[in-house]
């Protein structure tokens, strides 16, 4: 399956694959000891040190791995529409895989700093107190909210200012001409609502969980009523729940914003699965 997927899929969809396998393993893992947790009554995660180490360590890969495969098909997406064809050639299957393997093991290697920061404290597990537990949270701050805006709103705005000079090239001499510069101006416009999308659903549903890190580090040696220890306990909980959600709505998004991508997505539909023939669907349309 996988062979048929790259046979025809550009780069930035192989990415997109990527991306999307990463949440699949996050959203399993999660429900895995969520099963354990209150269907079982295993509360494993606060009882064995191991297990604490190892959920937020997965839990921190899977999550960048999912977002910088995301950030670099924005950075792809640059690539294949610029007009240097050195530039080009970086848009390529072959160099999507390799950058895909090499951002796995960055990623591995970069969160072992997990293993040292989290520890089981009064039953709970958390990051450690101290200088190192707030350079944690700092680097959680901008590891998950600030570079991968920055990054997403420069190389979208590349690319918009690619397309945009595609656009302005192709001369309107002929019928044929006006049309292709009119698809090109959707695209463009398309592009440019998805990019923005992209980045409001981000803003609002990354920041919360690195915040509350960053507070939690810094107010770790307060001492807590039973009150505000259960709110800060529920608000922790409800942290991850938008990060999970961002996850459902990139697709959603991309639906919702670009006309271009529906039309691809059904006739992936009608053709790889319900194996209707390409003519069929022309004359549909």
């Amino acid at each position: 399956m996988l062979s048929v997927l790259f046979g025809w899929l550009s780069a930035c969809g192989i990415y997109f694959i990527a991306s999307s396998f990463s949440q699949l393993l996050a959203f399993n893992f999660a429900l895995l000891y969520r099963m354990l947790q209150y269907d079982y009554n295993i509360n494993i995660i606060n009882v064995e040190l191991w297990f604490c180490k190892a959920r937020f360590y997965l839990f921190y890969v899977l999550i960048a791995n999912s977002r910088y495969n995301i950030i670099i098909a924005s950075i792809d997406r640059y690539f294949a529409s610029s007009r240097n064809a050195l530039r080009r050639q970086w848009s390529s299957t072959k160099i999507a895989l390799r950058v895909i393997i090499c951002n796995a093991i960055f990623g591995c290697l970069m969160y072992i700093q997990v293993i040292v920061v989290y520890v089981l404290s009064n039953n709970t597990c958390q990051p450690q107190s101290g200088v190192y537990g707030i350079f944690f949270s700092i680097y959680i701050s901008i590891d998950s909210g600030v570079l991968p805006i920055f990054l997403m709103l420069i190389f979208g705005l590349l690319t918009a200012n690619n397309v945009r000079q595609t656009g302005r090239r192709i001369s309107p001499t002929t019928q044929n001409s006006n049309d292709r510069s009119n698809r090109i101006s959707k695209k463009d416009n398309q592009l440019h609502k998805m990019l923005v999308n992209q980045i409001i659903l981000f803003i609002f549903l990354n920041i919360p969980n690195p915040c509350y890190l960053v507070y939690h580090s810094f107010t770790i040696n307060t001492s807590r009523s039973p009150l505000r220890s259960t709110i800060e306990s529920f608000i922790n909980n409800m942290t991850y729940v938008p990060l999970y959600l961002g996850f459902a709505l990139t697709f959603i998004n991309f639906v919702v914003s670009s006309k271009i991508f529906r039309r691809e997505f059904f006739s992936l539909i009608q053709t790889k699965i319900l194996r209707r023939p390409l003519q069929f669907l022309e004359k549909e349309r």
